[in-house]
Parts: C-alpha cells; sequence; structure tokens
C-alpha cells in the first residue's frame, strides 16, 4: 500500500513526522551515548567545580554558588546536545552519501528545518531533565520562574540545533564540523557565564560578554532558578528570538538552494 503525502494547507505532516522520529530514534537508539553520557559529564564537570571552587566561593548571583552553577550547566548540557544531534545527522548523511534519502522525499525546506531541529531540542530537552535529575541529588534546585526555564531551555536548545543544521550543510567533512565545535561552541559556551557571574569582570570584559548569544540563553535560564540576571531579561528574550529567526532563515535558504547538498 502506497501511502501519499498528507497535507493540511502547504504543510506535508507525515513526511515532517517521520522526519522528526526518525532523529528521534536515531538518539534513543544509542541512549547510553546520548543522553547518559553527557548527564555523566555534566555532573563530572559540576563535581570539579564543587571541590575545586565550593570552598573558596561563598556565594555568587545572592545564592551559594553551587546553586548559581547548577543552571547554568544543565542549559549548556542541552544546547550542546541540540548542537550534535542535527550536526551529526546531516554531517553523517553527506559524508556516507545518504543525505539524498532525506532531500529525495516531498519535502520543503521548511519541513526539513522543523524535523532535524524539533528532533534536536527533543534531544536536548531529554538531556537536560536527566541532568537536571542527577544534579538534585547533590544540589537543591529551585523553580522559582518555570516560565523562563522553559522559554530559555527551548530557545537554547532550538538556537544550537539551528546553529548545527548551518555548521553541518556548511562542512564537507568531520573535521569541519570539529572546528565549528571547538572555535566556536566552546569558547562561546565558556565564555558566557557558566560558571561565573559577569558582575565579577571588568568593564570591557562585561561588555564583551553582553555580545555573546550564550550569555542570554544561560542568564534568562538561571534567573528561572535563582531570580537573579546579570543582564536585562527583556533583552535576553528579544535577542534569544531575533537569533533564532535569522538561523532559521539561512537554514531556509541553505536547503532552499541546495547549498552544499545538491551535486
Amino acid at each position: 500500500m502506497i501511502h501519499a503525502p498528507r497535507t493540511f494547507g502547504t504543510i506535508n505532516w507525515r513526511g515532517l513526522w517521520t522526519l522528526y522520529l526518525k532523529e528521534v530514534r536515531r538518539f534513543v537508539k544509542v541512549i547510553t551515548q546520548t543522553v547518559l553520557a553527557p548527564m555523566v559529564t555534566t555532573l563530572l564537570f559540576y563535581a570539579v567545580f564543587a571541590l575545586a571552587l565550593g570552598p573558596t566561593v561563598d556565594r555568587a548571583g545572592g545564592v551559594p554558588y553551587l546553586e548559581f552553577l547548577a543552571p547554568g550547566l544543565i542549559i549548556m548540557a542541552m544546547a550542546q546536545n541540540s548542537f550534535a544531534n542535527t550536526s551529526s545527522s546531516i554531517i553523517t548523511g553527506k559524508v556516507q552519501g545518504n543525505i539524498v534519502d532525506v532531500l529525495m522525499p516531498p519535502l520543503e525546506a521548511i519541513e526539513l528545518i522543523v524535523g532535524f531541529a524539533l528532533g534536536g531540542v527533543t534531544r536536548g530537552l531529554v538531556v537536560g531533565l536527566a541532568v537536571a535529575v542527577g544534579m538534585a541529588i547533590f544540589a537543591p534546585i529551585h523553580l522559582a520562574h518555570p516560565g523562563y526555564i522553559l522559554f530559555h531551555g527551548v530557545m537554547g536548545s532550538l538556537m544550537l540545533a539551528l546553529l548545527g543544521i548551518v555548521g553541518a550543510i556548511w562542512s564537507e567533512k568531520f573535521d569541519h564540523i570539529a572546528a565549528v565545535t571547538n572555535f566556536v561552541i566552546t569558547p562561546l559556551a565558556f565564555l558566557s557565564g557558566t560558571f561565573y557571574s559577569i558582575e565579577r569582570l571588568p568593564p570591557a570584559w562585561t561588555a564583551i560578554a553582553h555580545l555573546n548569544p550564550f550569555f542570554y540563553m544561560i542568564d534568562g535560564f538561571r534567573y528561572g532558578f535563582i531570580s537573579h540576571a546579570d543582564g536585562s531579561l527583556g533583552a535576553g528574550i528579544v535577542a534569544m528570538i531575533a537569533i533564532n529567526t535569522a538561523l532559521w532563515l539561512v537554514c531556509h535558504r541553505m536547503f532552499a538552494m541546495g547549498y552544499k547538498l545538491k551535486a
């Protein structure tokens, strides 16, 4: 029996759902590597900073340092795994030559973006939940403003998922996507205020930190837990929406023109 594309309006919902399920099943099939490993790695980061800085740094952001640290580590684990999910899926397909299996079905650029990005966001949220549960054993976690947690968790994961799509389409081999991770993702993550409050930085570095999109993702997410923000929450929300919109448009352009996807 042949199933025709099921469309309502201009969206091929059957194809979109199939692509999304494919992306989810990719990481669920190797959940030890895609969920449990990031959870353990993040908890090790937490343990190292707790042992190294916990006794010397009493408070940050108006709360005990370990409570300040936990939300930043959670959102970074979410974001980085969203990036890993979309980037690995696309670059693997390109290198192995089976990306055509995704390009041949009747899927428009918007459907490809939604399918890949939602798969990445789903993995990010699953990893974030796993990390939060594991971290709650060692540190008190308070949900002061759940709306901010949800918004910045989803938007942060979406930002990195879209960035993973852009990086993977641009890359021609695994070395290229590794360069994006090492020279873009990692520096932005470590200089975003994940491990410290930017209030401690000199004025020049504080201004630079406000140019880092990761800062707004972490600052708003952390505010949802501890009711403290180093920057403007309104500006952070606008920045997240603007950045995701820009990345979405870049992804759409790349898929629409088949940039480095079609021979």
